[in-house]
């Protein structure tokens, strides 16, 4: 029983992680990054579709980005999207590739995407306490029912919160590394 809520415990966990990651990929250092456009929504024949799934994307400059769609009748929708998107970037289109051309951050900019950053490090070190929070619960449930040992709630609240530090190191870790790469020119 323990084991069986704690093995959930790391995978809900490892979801906030990972949802971390995704969304500081998205935002924009200095650097050209694909991830910062992949999963830009377009309207493809009347569906929000993922940028990635229309069109390659890659980084042949470190400031610069080009997008090759799939099927060239989707440019135009490409280029609002972006145009539409919070990136602040121009879509230069050649009438095949668009190319985005990354400019340097201005220091003030560079401190406002520091603040979005630890604004969504704290989502997911949050995330990762209601996990512990919920799962907690469970454990104090499951001793009340009998199920398990007053040895074991204890047992598995400790294991629960070695858990729980863990994975808010890595949160942490993740949110340092990302606030270098937006404040190194």
């Amino acid at each position: 029983m323990v084991k069986d809520a704690l093995a959930e415990a790391e995978t809900r966990m490892q979801g906030a992680v990972r949802a971390l990651e995704e969304d500081l990929a998205a935002i924009r250092t200095g650097r050209a990054s694909p991830a910062l456009v992949e999963k830009l929504p377009v309207e493809y024949y009347g569906t929000p579709t993922p940028l990635m799934q229309l069109a390659t994307i890659s980084a042949p400059e470190p400031r610069l980005l080009t997008i090759r769609p799939f099927d060239p009748s989707t440019l135009k929708a490409i280029e609002r999207a972006i145009q539409a998107s919070d990136l602040g970037l121009t879509p230069n289109n050649d009438g095949k590739l668009i190319r985005l051309n990354i400019p340097q951050l201005t220091e003030e900019r560079r401190h406002e995407l520091v603040r979005l950053v630890r604004a969504r490090t704290e989502e997911a070190r949050v995330a990762v306490r209601n996990v512990r929070r919920d799962v907690h619960k469970d454990l104090r449930d499951f001793e009340r029912e009998k199920v398990i040992s007053e040895d074991e709630l204890h047992r598995g609240e400790d294991d629960l919160q070695k858990l729980t530090d863990r994975y808010i190191e890595e949160i942490n870790k993740l949110g340092e590394r990302k606030e270098a790469e937006v404040l190194e020119g």
